[in-house]
């Protein structure tokens, strides 16, 4: 095969003559077989030896018939036929490849217009005035276009082109031109705008990190905010810091599907406590805390109360409970030092919560005496912008001074804690109208009256819930029911299943609705209102759990023991507590073990109503509309309370 030749003439698909070769040497005498006219004259000349030479393609007439073409223009057949016109020669779109002999030994009459199979060359364009299809066109001469090499900076602008073999020139080589080829700034453009690499997915101790600051601290806000936390565990300076962070993983935990981790969780966050050779400073004080939370409100009380009273004995052999701690500890940073107030009081407050709702422990640091500082707005901690934290004497006085101060929604929840310590130093009482009872019942209505018109509600300036508020609003409900319960005329008998937060505690019924039975359901109608804050009750603490069961075994009681014409209000009051509890349990085990006992008490007391309805004489005053009213709705309760229970039945086995 002859090579290429990147100078010859190109054409595409077409020979280099127009007619085969006769030849000069004198006329009227033909090289090969065919007939040649020479004025009128025609002679014919045959070669016995000689093949019949092949042709490079017959003419468009002989190809449509499938006749033989014998190469002539015009050829002898359309010469006879008298077609001359129309004999033309187009080339082979299949390509002529030659005759079928050795191309070695060549027939010495071969055709010379014949080309090689492997000599393609490009198409060299077109004239106006010959077409490159056709046999005997004049071929046009274009210079042959070439290509630089490659070079890799146009895709990889940061690798070096040393790093790539060498391209071999390719000038000459004909190329066509691709409309769809970038240039080298298109091409780096392309590269920049490509979709970033997708972060890896959050682990498991990352997701109960996160939570824990979206769902937990917002109620016991003692830990440093977030950002702050951050670089503080990139300073690497306090050797307590991962026991925070691993009693900190096994809250978030409990809001996460963690599975088997949570157990693993606590036990590394417990074991870190009671390490050989911890340090007893604030952070492992605020570890300790944590954990006593997560136990309580997981049904572990007995362990909650024995990390408590370890975590109470720390607190006070540090000194936290005087204001100089946060000033010697605080690094100079007032975040810091508004942390270490806040892990006093939030620790002073949980053991007055533990104490009051399960009624077992005394409130130890009720007695404890202090002078911290009282911690600043939730905002103002956040932000970083502290003032001057103001103690319990200011609070107190705060009425008998000319100049007006503002506290902190922090400040009240501490003083409704105070309040129910106050009231569980109170002696038992016999009688309806103790002394003792309006000394104390003073202390809660005072609390009330003389709350800011921004602190009336659990709403913040931003219309946020203001979480500090809202646990000191149902801390002061609680202590009102605590204290006029036992003195009310709200047979607790039919509710004395209803356990899991505080053993029941009799009392008796009497035949009036008095004064403290009053006070006693509108507290329990106030905690039942406050459910329905257009938020999602998980994001409240735990405590609130217990309140909710308190005011449950107030509304149950009145249920069970009065016929009342707001009947209805008060199946839905029930209702309400009932579906906050259900909604508490999906995080706290000792919300679903309330659930589940208001929930059988509200069946009971239905089903004994039910019996009653049976009897001519409970009708009597009752028009046909409110029997059938009342009916259907105590139907409607019922199924909800059945289907609760197949729910949970179900959960309780997947589990």
């Amino acid at each position: 095969m002859e090579p290429f030749s990147p100078e010859a003439p190109h054409c595409n698909g077409t020979s280099s003559s127009s007619s085969p070769t006769v030849s000069s040497n004198s006329p009227g005498t033909a090289t090969s077989s065919g007939t040649v006219r020479n004025g009128s004259a025609t002679t014919t000349t045959s070669q016995p030896s000689a093949p019949p030479p092949s042709v490079p393609a017959a003419c468009l007439p002989c190809r449509t018939k499938h006749l033989r073409c014998d190469g002539s223009h015009p050829c002898g057949r359309c010469t006879a036929t008298g077609i001359v016109a129309e004999c033309a020669y187009v080339a082979s779109r299949r390509g002529y490849k030659g005759p079928r002999r050795n191309p070695n030994n060549p027939t010495p009459g071969a055709n010379p217009n014949k080309r090689h199979a492997s000599s393609s060359p490009p198409y060299a364009g077109t004239t106006p005035d010959s077409c490159p299809m056709m046999l005997g066109h004049v071929p046009v001469t274009m210079a042959t276009p070439s290509v630089h090499a490659f070079s890799p900076s146009i895709v990889l602008p940061d690798q070096s082109q040393l790093a790539f073999p060498s391209t071999p020139s390719v000038a000459g080589i004909p190329v066509y031109r691709n409309n769809y080829m970038m240039d080298g700034t298109a091409m780096a453009l392309a590269t920049q705008a490509a979709p970033p690499i997708q972060p890896p997915a959050a682990t498991l101790p990352e997701r109960c990190f996160e939570a824990f600051y979206h769902y937990f601290h917002a109620g016991h806000p003692f830990v440093l905010p977030k950002r702050n936390l951050l670089e503080l565990l990139k300073s690497n300076s306090e050797p307590n810091l991962p026991v925070l962070m691993a009693a900190m993983r096994y809250i978030g935990s409990l809001y996460v599907d963690a599975g088997p981790a949570k157990a693993r969780f606590l036990d590394e966050a417990i074991q870190l406590c009671y390490a050989p050779g911890v340090r007893k400073d604030g952070f492992l004080i605020q570890a300790l805390l944590l954990i006593i939370i997560g136990l309580d409100g997981s049904c572990e009380q007995d362990r909650a109360r024995e990390l408590l009273a370890i975590c109470e004995r720390y607190a006070i052999e540090i000194d936290l409970n005087k204001r100089e701690f946060s000033v010697m500890h605080g690094r100079g940073d007032p975040i810091m030092e508004e942390s270490w107030r806040r892990t006093w009081w939030d620790l002073y407050v949980c053991d007055g919560m533990i104490a009051g709702v399960h009624r077992v422990t005394n409130f130890l640091l009720f007695d404890i005496m202090t002078d911290v500082g009282l911690p600043c707005e939730e905002e103002e901690y956040h932000k970083g912008c502290i003032p001057s934290p103001m103690s319990l004497e200011d609070f107190d006085d705060k009425e008998f001074q000319d100049e007006d101060r503002e506290f902190s929604s922090f400040a009240y929840r501490v003083a409704a804690a105070r309040n129910l310590g106050r009231l569980m130093r109170m002696p038992n009482v016999m009688f309806p109208d103790a002394a003792e009872v309006d000394k104390m019942e003073a202390h809660l209505s005072n609390w009330r009256m003389h709350l800011p018109d921004n602190k009336r509600d659990n709403l913040d300036k931003n219309c946020q819930l203001d979480e500090m508020m809202f646990q000191a609003h149902f801390i002061t409900h609680a202590c009102t029911i605590m204290l006029h319960q036992p003195l009310s005329q709200l047979d607790s008998s039919p509710v004395q299943a209803v356990n899991s937060c505080a053993p029941h505690r009799p009392v008796r019924s009497g035949d009036q609705y008095n004064a403290h039975t009053k006070h006693t359901v509108t507290a329990a109608c106030e905690i039942s209102k406050m459910v329905t804050q257009a938020v999602p009750v998980t994001s409240h603490t735990h405590f609130f759990t217990c309140v909710v069961t308190l005011s449950s075994i107030v509304h149950l009681s009145k249920w069970a023991l009065y016929m009342i014409e707001d009947e209805a209000d008060l199946r839905q009051q029930i209702r309400l507590n009932i579906g906050a509890l259900n909604k508490l349990s999906k995080v706290w085990k000792a919300a679903n073990t309330a659930w589940g006992q208001v929930k059988g008490v509200a069946q009971e007391i239905y089903r004994q109503k039910k019996v009653q309805q049976i009897t001519p004489a409970f009708w009597v005053g009752y028009t046909q509309e409110q029997m059938m009213t009342s009916i259907q709705a105590d139907e409607s309760i019922i199924s909800e309370f059945n289907q609760g229970l197949i729910a949970q039945v179900g959960v309780t086995q997947a589990q």
